[in-house]
């Protein structure tokens, strides 16, 4: 029976796809199981490409036309589409402007295959190309699509240069992208299987040989980025509570059918009462420590000062009497605030400004603080929370309170790092910073925690 025009040109794509998906194995072995993972599936509706994290979904026009003219773009095409599931930049659509995000994760990807030094994916970089990647390069210390999405934010596009560097670097259709079902059990199932086929092809990149690997060093960045466990910073903030003791009844430390016996039996008699002080793990004295340096942007720092109170009043994690020192610093201590109470929060968030610009030497801060605690400032404190980009000069000494250095995930530089102190990496598309912003004026503000 004779093929339809249809069916042949269909048929044709398919073989196409494979040839395509050979050369890359060829090439690019470790990616074996992911090059494998997606089934061409012909699209009419696209004029590219594009996938739903199952398929490779296609255009036969476009597939025949590009195959006869230049397979080299074909083959970008093809692994641009695997490297978007094994980052996971299909999973991580939520609270995010689809079509910066969209863009974002085109530009970590491309700047993958621009990087693989494999002539079946090389192509000249243009001047626009080079310039970008050169502007992120100052600004994120992994060319992740969560790093350049947080950089424009923060320095948004112009329409005209969302548009140019859309031009540049859009690659395929993100419609079918599950947009509106993070939570769906069948796309978190279809995640995790991406997730297990990026794992292996970490251990395999770190099994293959420079020379069979390539230059693969953007793409092991990257994958070390999107599948690092991501601590909470709410779990985090624990380690700075201490256990007191404090007047508050403790429902816990009594027997309930003692207590409702003597009521049913003797009216308003009951056997036995709560304790009038309770045990309580919670943050008595703490210090936060503000890296004002020309690379922390005021707007950040509000954001990440909001998310911390906003983690503790939620908690109920602070005492009835609380001191804590939030310090502005770069080379020198700029500002020093005290906050005792609800109303010193809420004045010094909105007036927030930040002080400095030089550069940054955390030493200050540290000998600050020793002066405070031998002057009685502070008669326990439980520790420091600096939130910089770490690019400065640290203590040489261990101090005698819990340390830790605050980065903003891809937007740091840990390699000075002392071993005594703690890391913790904050992942601000997690912060709530619309609802925080105005949760400090509602009724229910945190005056019953502070």
């Amino acid at each position: 029976m004779l093929e339809t025009q249809q069916q042949w040109q269909l048929r044709i794509c398919q073989e196409i796809w494979q040839e395509i998906r050979s050369r890359l194995y060829l090439s690019l072995r470790y990616l074996g199981g992911c090059l494998s993972a997606l089934s061409p599936l012909e699209q009419p509706s696209f004029s590219g490409v594009g996938t739903d994290g199952i398929h490779l979904l296609f255009s036969c026009d476009h597939t025949i036309r590009l195959f006869s003219s230049n397979p080299t773009l074909l083959a970008r095409e093809y692994l641009h589409l695997v490297l978007h599931g094994m980052l996971r930049h299909l999973f991580q659509t939520d609270g995010k402007e689809p079509r910066l995000w969209g863009l974002c994760c085109d530009i970590a990807v491309e700047k993958i295959l621009d990087d693989l030094d494999i002539a079946l994916l090389r192509r000249p970089l243009t001047w626009t190309r080079t310039k970008t990647y050169s502007l992120l390069k100052e600004h994120c210390s992994v060319l992740s699509s969560g790093a350049i999405y947080r950089f424009y934010i923060e320095y948004p596009l112009s329409p005209s240069q969302l548009e140019q560097l859309e031009q540049e670097f859009r690659t395929d259709d993100h419609s079918l992208w599950p947009w509106e079902q993070q939570n769906n059990p069948a796309i978190m199932q279809l995640s995790a299987e991406w997730s297990k086929r990026a794992k292996s092809v970490q251990t395999d990149l770190s099994s293959f040989s420079k020379k069979e690997a390539g230059d693969s060093s953007d793409l092991s960045q990257q994958l070390v980025d999107a599948y690092t466990p991501r601590r909470s910073y709410r779990d985090f903030l624990r380690r700075f509570c201490i256990l007191r003791e404090e007047i508050r009844p403790d429902p816990d430390s009594f027997d309930l059918a003692y207590y409702t016996f003597g009521l049913s039996h003797y009216g308003n008699l009951p056997l036995v009462e709560p304790t009038e002080s309770k045990e309580s793990f919670k943050v008595y004295e703490l210090a936060i420590a503000i890296d004002t340096s020309m690379s922390c942007s005021g707007e950040l720092v509000r954001q990440f000062l909001q998310e911390t109170f906003s983690i503790l009043k939620e908690t109920d994690s602070f005492f009835h009497k609380v001191h804590l020192r939030i310090l502005q610093a770069d080379n020198q201590i700029q500002q020093d605030h005290k906050i005792t109470c609800q109303e010193d929060l809420q004045e010094y968030l909105e007036h927030l400004t930040l002080k400095g610009g030089g550069g940054t030497d955390f030493r200050p801060v540290f000998t600050y603080l020793d002066y405070l605690c031998s002057r009685h400032a502070f008669h326990h404190l439980t520790g420091i929370l600096y939130f910089t980009d770490g690019k400065g000069t640290y203590p040489k000494q261990k101090p005698p309170w819990k340390t830790a250095f605050l980065f903003l995930d891809g937007q740091y530089d840990d390699s000075q790092l002392p071993p005594w102190a703690m890391k913790q990496v904050l992942y601000p598309e997690q912060w709530r910073a619309a609802a925080l912003s105005t949760s400090f004026h509602e009724h229910s503000s945190i005056s019953d925690t502070l």
